[in-house]
């Protein structure tokens, strides 16, 4: 098995395209190309699946490189508006209960009120 150092590592775009490009070229197993880079064999097969669906050769309902990007970014901006939508609903309600309670609180019955209660509210 791999070193653990060898599993969080992170390549660059350039690197994996070579990679891909030396496993078509040399007619050497995956593993064995794997081997030889010092990367995990599934990490550099599943390189030259993606690569395969980007050219256009992967199954139908397969996602290429761009659209897994553009899918990432989508749901982000999802999640982003779904925590927005939110605080605007809890603000919403904090609004509506303080409107509420300020139409409550009218300079009329702040007369009627005794000394203690005259403050029962900010507006007041």
């Amino acid at each position: 098995m791999g070193s653990k150092s060898n599993r969080s590592r992170r390549y660059t775009e350039e690197f994996k395209r070579d990679a891909v490009a030396l496993v078509r070229s040399s007619g050497k197993t995956v593993t064995e190309v794997a081997r030889e880079l010092g990367v995990s064999a599934e990490g550099l097969r599943n390189w030259v699946k993606q690569d395969a669906i980007d050219r256009g050769q992967g199954a139908p309902g397969e996602l290429t490189t761009a659209e897994r990007e553009e899918l990432r970014r989508l749901r982000r901006l999802a999640a982003e508006q779904a925590e927005t939508i939110e605080v605007l609903r809890k603000a919403a309600v904090f609004f509506a209960k303080e409107s509420d309670r300020r139409a409550r609180c009218t300079r009329s019955s702040r007369r009627r009120r005794p000394p203690t209660m005259l403050l029962c509210c900010a507006g007041c």
